[in-house]
C-alpha cells in the first residue's frame, strides 16, 4: 500500500449539517477546515484568507444552495483555479446534472469516501496550478516530471533537424490553406502535458474558419449525437458496464460506486458522466466544415507538423502520451490514470502504434493503460522503436 500523502490543505468548509463536516475536522493530518455558515459568510471569509486551497460546500444551505453558491463565488469573489466541491446528503442525478452544466469540479453523494476527497483535492489543486503547501516545494516537485539530458538533446536535435529538413512542406501547405480560406494557417488548443503542464498546442488549420459556429447546423450528423439518440431508447436505469459483463460474477473492472439505480462501477460512471455533460463530443462523417487541403493535411498527418515546435519549446518530447485537451485531463482524478501525466507528453506514443496493430479499434481504458505502461517504463531505446513503429502510422485517417 501506497504511503499517504500528509500534506496538509487548507479549505473551506460551508453548512455543517452533513456528517462528512465532522469527519473533515476530525482529519487534522490532512486537513485544516475554516467553516462558513452560508454564501455570504464565505465571501466574507475567503476575503480574509485567501489562502485557502480548495471549497467543500453542502447542498442545502440557507438562502441559495450549495451550486448556486459555487456559481456566485466563482463570479464575483474567488478564482476559477480554485477548486470547489459539492456534497449532498442522497443521490440526485438532476442535482448532478446541474453541478456538470456549472462547472462544479466535483459532487459527492453518499457513501462519501474521505480518503477521494482528499485526492480529488491534491489532484485539482495540481491542475489547476495551485501549490497546496506554500510552505515548501515538496508537494508540486514530487509530481513533476523531469526530462532526461539525453532525451531532452534527442528532442532538440530531431524537432530542430526536421523543422528545417520540412520547412518548404509547412510554407507550402500554409500558403494553401491562407488561398483556400481565409483565417490564421494554424490555431492552437489548451493541452495538459507533462506534470499537468497547460500549454498551447500547435496544429495547422484544416477547417474554415468559424467553424465552431456551424455546429448547431451539423447536429443531425454528429455521430455521438446518434448514439445519445439511441441510448435513450434504452431502459432507463441500465447501469450494467460492458467490461464488467465479461468477468466472472462478483468481480468489476474497478472501484464500486452506490446511486440511486443501484450500484456502478467508477468506469462505467465516468462514461455516464459523459454522455449526460453538458461538453459534447463533435465526429462527423465527410465533415463539410473541413476544407480541401484540410483533407491531405489531416490524412497525411501534415497537420501535425507544428508539433515540432511545441517540441522544440520542451512542452512536448517526440516520443510520450499524447497531452489531452483540458476537459479530458481533468477526469482523470485517480491514482491509476493520473500515473500518465507522470511521464513525457509527445508526438507519438505506444498507444498510437498499437491502435494500427488492432486496426483502429482500441477502447479508452486500453489507451489510458497503454499511457500508464509508457510512463513507467519508457527508455531511450524504447523511444527509438516507436518511432521506427510510427512511421506507417502517420497515413492513418484518425488523429488525435
Amino acid at each position: 500500500m501506497n504511503k499517504p500523502d500528509t500534506n496538509i490543505l487548507r479549505i473551506l468548509y460551508i453548512g455543517n449539517e452533513l456528517e462528512i463536516f465532522q469527519i473533515l475536522k476530525n482529519n487534522t493530518d490532512r486537513f485544516e477546515v475554516i467553516e462558513a455558515r452560508n454564501g455570504l459568510d464565505a465571501v466574507a471569509i475567503y476575503k480574509k484568507n485567501k489562502d485557502i486551497q480548495g471549497i467543500i460546500s453542502e447542498e442545502i444551505l440557507p438562502g441559495m444552495n450549495g451550486i448556486d453558491v459555487g456559481v456566485m463565488l466563482r463570479s464575483k469573489h474567488i478564482p476559477d483555479t480554485l477548486p470547489y466541491i459539492v456534497v449532498h446528503n442522497e443521490v440526485s442525478d438532476k442535482l448532478f446534472a446541474q453541478a456538470l452544466r456549472n462547472k462544479i469540479d466535483d459532487f459527492y453523494t453518499p457513501p462519501i469516501n474521505i480518503d477521494d476527497i482528499y485526492s480529488r483535492l491534491n489532484f485539482l489543486c495540481t491542475f489547476k496550478k495551485i501549490n497546496p503547501d506554500t510552505s515548501k516545494d515538496t508537494y508540486k516537485e514530487d509530481r513533476i516530471y523531469h526530462v532526461p539530458i539525453i532525451k531532452r538533446l534527442f528532442d532538440i536535435f530531431v524537432s530542430g533537424f526536421a523543422l528545417l529538413f520540412l520547412s518548404p512542406i509547412l510554407l507550402f501547405f500554409a500558403i494553401a490553406i491562407r488561398i483556400e480560406s481565409k483565417g490564421k494557417v494554424y490555431y492552437t488548443s489548451k493541452r495538459v502535458g507533462t506534470g499537468y503542464k497547460i500549454f498551447d498546442f500547435y496544429k495547422l488549420r484544416s477547417m474554415y474558419s468559424g467553424a465552431d459556429a456551424k455546429l448547431k447546423e451539423l447536429e443531425h450528423l454528429n455521430k455521438y449525437s446518434e448514439k445519445k439518440a439511441s441510448d435513450k431508447k434504452e431502459k432507463k436505469g441500465n447501469f450494467e458496464c460492458p467490461r464488467c459483463a465479461k468477468l466472472p460474477e462478483g468481480e468489476y473492472c474497478s472501484p464500486i460506486l452506490s446511486t440511486s439505480n443501484g450500484q456502478i462501477c467508477e468506469y462505467w460512471m465516468m462514461e455516464l458522466k459523459k454522455q449526460k455533460s453538458s461538453s459534447t463530443f463533435i465526429k462527423i462523417k465527410d465533415d463539410p466544415r473541413v476544407t480541401k487541403i484540410g483533407k491531405i493535411i489531416r490524412n497525411t498527418s501534415i497537420d501535425e507538423l507544428p508539433q515540432l515546435i511545441n517540441v522544440l519549446k520542451g512542452d512536448m518530447s517526440i516520443v510520450g502520451n499524447r497531452p489531452l485537451p483540458l476537459y479530458e485531463a481533468e477526469q482523470l482524478t485517480s491514482d491509476d490514470w493520473s500515473a500518465r501525466f507522470l511521464g513525457p507528453a509527445g508526438i507519438t506514443g505506444l498507444w498510437q502504434v498499437e491502435l494500427r496493430g488492432k486496426k483502429g479499434e482500441m477502447s479508452e481504458y486500453e489507451r489510458k493503460d497503454l499511457d500508464n505502461q509508457y510512463a513507467r517504463n519508457f527508455s531511450i531505446l524504447g523511444d527509438f522503436k516507436l518511432i521506427f513503429r510510427t512511421i506507417p502510422a502517420l497515413f492513418q485517417k484518425d488523429s488525435v
